[in-house]
Parts: structure tokens; sequence; C-alpha cells
């Protein structure tokens, strides 16, 4: 086997030239070398500020705007007859929605449909929702937050911010509502490390639903709770 020589050059004179220029330049022009310093001063205040300001905050990524659904069935079985709403639909409290057999459907609340069983003719029971809907003034965003990821420094009266992904520029602001007292059922994320369960627990978020009306039920969030 050959193994051949590397030679690894020394500078150029023309390269030792700029470096000696550069060298003399700092030297003769002390603030040049002043502003440099303040630079490293200012960058080093940025990063601490920077850390400091993701120690104070915990960040939950899984997160979704959501409101409660309001299924709306028949008292008995029976055929659906008549539909009167589609989904999208917004409806007030007490208007008609639909016909099964000889009982009238209607809404118990003001709100948007999310939901038709649209089949005319189709026998239901008292078990199959007919129509579902949401009241848009009990939308809330809940994020998802692992047991060992903040979870004991998260309580009801803290301070959010949040952002959606249709609208990412901008910044939404909330209260910490309530914190799950037990873990979501089914859900469980296993740690890395050392392959043990971790539990997730809901955390759910208010707002000021009039001020963000471009928020929309199954919207997907992300939110930062400040300690």
């Amino acid at each position: 086997m050959m193994i051949s020589d590397t030679k690894v050059e020394a500078p150029s004179e023309k390269t030792k030239g700029k470096v000696d220029n550069l060298v003399k330049r700092v030297r003769s022009k002390p603030w040049l070398s002043g502003g440099l310093i303040v630079l490293i001063i200012v960058i080093a205040i940025a990063g601490i500020l920077y850390w400091n300001d993701l120690q104070s905050k915990i960040y939950i990524e899984n997160s979704q705007i959501t409101a409660p659904v309001i299924s709306i069935s028949p008292s008995s079985p029976g055929v659906i007859n008549l539909l009167y709403v589609t989904v999208g639909d917004q409806v007030r409290r007490n208007q008609v929605l639909a016909k099964v057999g000889d009982e009238i459907l209607s809404a118990r609340t003001d709100g948007v449909i999310t939901g038709v069983e649209n089949t005319p003719g189709q026998t239901v029971t008292t078990m199959t929702p007919v129509i579902s809907m949401i009241d848009p003034r009990e939308l809330r965003v809940t994020g998802r937050v692992q047991e060992d990821k903040g979870l004991k420094d998260i309580y009801p009266g803290q301070r959010v911010d949040f952002t959606v992904d249709a609208y990412p520029s901008n910044l939404y602001q909330g209260v910490v509502e309530k914190v799950a007292p037990s873990a979501r059922e089914g859900d469980i994320v296993f740690s890395i490390s050392d392959k043990r369960q971790e539990q997730e627990f809901d955390v759910t978020v208010s707002y000021d639903v009039l001020a963000y009306p471009e928020l929309k039920n199954g919207m997907s969030a992300k939110m930062w709770i400040f300690k």
C-alpha cells in the first residue's frame, strides 16, 4: 500500500498581508475595537434574555381551537323526514333543525352547525346524533402537555400567548381556565431515554371570542404559558 504525503501549504504572502493590515486597522482605530467589544456584550445580553424568556414560559405545541359538541337526537326512534340546515349554518336558539317522524328537533342554543345526518328516509334511534353543533362562545384553546414538561407549573389564571397555523403572524392572548385532573385516556407517550410511560394532560385556555372572530373550531394552535 502506498501512502501519499499530504502537504499543508503555508499562508501566502498576500494572505498574511491582509491579516496584518486588518490588525493594523483595528489598532489604529480604538473605536473599532471598542465597537467589537460592545457588539459582543450586546450579543451576550441578548442570549441571556432569550434564555430567561425560555425559562419563564411553558411551550405547548400540540394545541387546538375546540368547543364542546352539542348532539341533537330524537327522543324516540323514527325516520328522518326533513332537514332544514346544512353544515356551516348559523342558527338561533329554538330554531327548527329537522323533523324525525312526528318530532321536531330544535336548537337548544345559538350556534353553528358542524354535522348533519343527511339521509332523509333513514331510521335513527335516540343515540343517533341527527344534528351536531357548537356554541362559538364556548370556543377554547386546548393543549396537551406531558406530565414532565411543566405540568406542575401550570394553574388557572396564568397568562397565555398563542398562535394558530392559519394566521401565523398573529399573536393572541388568553388565560389558563383549567387543567385536567386526570390524564387523557389512551394517550401514552414513551420517553426516548428510558422508555418510561409518560401521561398527557389537557390544559384549557379561555380567550375573548368576540375579539378574535377569525378563530374557528378545529384550528391548530401553539401556546406559551407564562409561569
